[in-house]
Formats: C-alpha cells, structure tokens, sequence
C-alpha cells in the first residue's frame, strides 16, 4: 500500500489505466487512463485529506470516486452508506490484472476490480452474502468536472420511465446550504427541470447553478435485446466516461450535483463542479427504513432488494472512457459481443473495446 491524497491505498497498473483504492472505505481513485496520445483521470477527490477532519464518518473523510454503499444513504443505526464505505478493507488477491478485496461488518462484503487488455475500462464486481433481509444499495461514482467552464460538461443517461427531483430539503438552509431544483419536480427531460425560484433549468450541461447542491433519480427503462445494459455517460474535455449497468440490478440512476451548495465542515463551499452518477436501488438518498417503505411501488419500482444470508449475490458495472470529438453522448448500444458504439447528437460516433457481457 502508499499514500495517496493522505489516505492508505492498493495500486494496480496495466497498460491501459493505474488505479488506486483506498484500504478505508474501498474507494476507488484516482483512477488515470492512458488514452492515445494522452492521459485522463475522471474521478474527483475531496479538497480536503483526512487527516484535516479525523473526527467525521471515513465516509466523509476519505471521500472520492466510487464506493459501495449498502445500505445506501444516511442511516439512524450505522454509518451513511453503510460499512462498507467506511470500514477497512483487506487485500484478498492481486495479480496483474486485478485486485481482490474483502471485508466483514453486518455482512460480508468481496470487491473485485480487473481489466482487459485494450480496453480502457474497470470491471468493478461487489459479491453480498451473509446479510439478511431488504436493503437499499448503490454504486457511487462521483466525476471532477472543476477544471472545465460552465455548461462544458455534457451529462445524459439511458431512456427512463420516471424521474424527479429530490423529495423535500435535500440542502438544508438551517445548516447555511443551498439548492436550486424545486422539490419533488417530476420531469421527462433532463434538459426541461423546473427551478425553486421558477423557470427551468437544463440537466445535461455542467457545471452549472453555483453555489448549490440538488439531487435527482431517474428510473431507467427495463432492458430490451436491442439495449440489454442501460447506461450514464459524461462527456469532458475531448473524452467520455461512461457507466453500463444490469437494469434489474440497479433500476435507477441518481444525479448528485454538488457545486458549493455546502457551507459547513468540511465541504467549507469549496466541493464544486463533482457530480455524483450513482447506480442504485433505493429510495432517493435516504436511508434503509425510508427505502424498506416501498413509496414507489405504485410506480413499479423496487427501492430494496431481498438478501438472504446464505445467497450470494453479484452487482457489477463497468466505468470506461474513450476519446470523442462530439457532444453529448445520445445513445450506447452493444457491437458485437466485446464492443459498444457511442452515439453522439451530433450524428458522430465511436466504437470502443468493452465486453459489456460481463455484466449479465
């Protein structure tokens, strides 16, 4: 293990990407892509090092790129996002390709992130066992977008069925934070989502509405032998990351859009430009007792899933990059069995290596 952004991390380089994940929480960056011609590296890190704030959660403290959370969100009984983003994990198994991780607190918990050569993609697989019950969970990716103007970001996600702001005070005005959607709007387009102060704002381009921070969940369209993954893609700086995931594993996508809405300790204003891309089965942000209620189920959504303690149960997703010259990503669709092509609005396109296969 070495020290990266003051935390105690694994280290695994391949030809393609060098990957970093925290021995605390199991959080995964930086995670840099050796793209032709030149690197990138997506995924944020807090602007703080822990060792600034060793009184709150790990979760807090160590905070960057993507987490387990389950159960997901702040809880009344455990840490927010669980033990797992926050509790120690140990090395399992490394090789040239991999990391093995794995750690036991209210359940038992395996980690494992490979790669492919030629392929600029983290296979990431959380295996569940040993937990009892229904709980809310999610994969918890969150980008660096800082560096680029406003509105350069382009951020779009697979057709979905449902959508809707944050129900309630996402940012609390008592703690001097701030938020600029109106709670609990529905909406069909994420370019067309109605303000608090009236009018509408578009969801696609960011960073946008400094000085404050919103949450939305989009329940995406089960899948179809035409699109069998559904997806999330971030368009940067002249490359993409993007997100594929199993529908019936985690049916919604949740958008954190934190741009200095947060005043106190540690954020201090200065966590701006991160946007969350969260791949979920819960209710909102909320905790395990909210999402055992079942509120959407006159909707046909699941907000938990059933574990049984002698069951194992595989949630996978794949995070990739690639370089575009386009806009916004508009659709991604399988080529063949070890390849997707990358649609944009401009009509351009771009097909990479990724065995999207591994997710089913």
């Amino acid at each position: 293990m070495h020290l990266v952004h003051g935390e105690a991390s694994f280290h695994l380089a391949t030809p393609e990407l060098d990957l970093d994940i925290t021995a605390r929480g199991g959080h995964l960056a930086p995670v840099v892509f050796h793209l032709p011609g030149r690197d990138v590296s997506p995924y944020a890190l807090a602007p703080w090092e822990p060792a600034e704030f060793p009184e709150i959660p790990p979760l807090l403290s160590v905070l960057r790129g993507d987490f387990l959370c389950v159960p997901f969100g702040g809880q009344v009984d455990g840490p927010p996002h669980g033990e797992s983003a926050n509790r120690d994990w140990s090395l399992l198994a490394v090789d040239r390709r991999s990391l093995h991780l794995v750690m036991d607190a209210g359940g038992h918990f395996e980690k494992i992130l490979s790669t492919r050569a030629g392929q600029h993609a983290v296979y990431c697989e959380h295996r569940v066992s040993n937990l009892d019950g229904d709980f809310n969970y999610g994969n918890h990716p969150v980008l660096d977008l800082s560096g680029l103007p406003e509105h350069a970001g382009r951020v779009t996600v697979s057709p979905f069925r449902w959508a809707s702001v944050f129900p309630g005070a996402f940012s609390n005005p008592a703690a001097g934070e701030s938020q600029a959607l109106a709670e609990g709007s529905r909406f069909t387009d994420l370019r067309e989502v109605q303000l608090a102060g009236g009018g509408i704002t578009d969801l696609t381009k960011y960073p946008a509405r400094h000085g404050n921070d919103d949450l939305v969940m989009m329940v995406n369209e089960a899948a179809t032998p035409e699109q069998p993954f559904a997806w999330s893609a971030v368009v940067l700086d002249g490359y993409v990351w993007f997100s594929l995931k199993n529908p019936a594993d985690f049916p919604a996508t949740m958008f954190w859009l934190s741009n200095g809405g947060r005043t106190a300790a540690p954020w201090n204003s200065r966590h701006v430009g991160r946007l969350g891309v969260e791949e979920v089965c819960s209710y909102f942000s909320n905790g395990v007792d909210l999402s055992r209620q079942d509120l959407l189920a006159p909707e046909g959504i699941p907000t938990t899933r059933h574990f049984k303690s002698d069951q194992v149960v595989s949630l996978k997703t794949i995070q990739a990059v690639a370089a575009v010259n386009f806009g916004a990503v508009s659709r991604i669709l399988p080529a063949g069995d070890d390849a997707v092509t990358l649609l944009g609005e401009s009509g351009a396109s771009v097909t990479v290596p990724v065995s999207w296969k591994f997710l089913f």
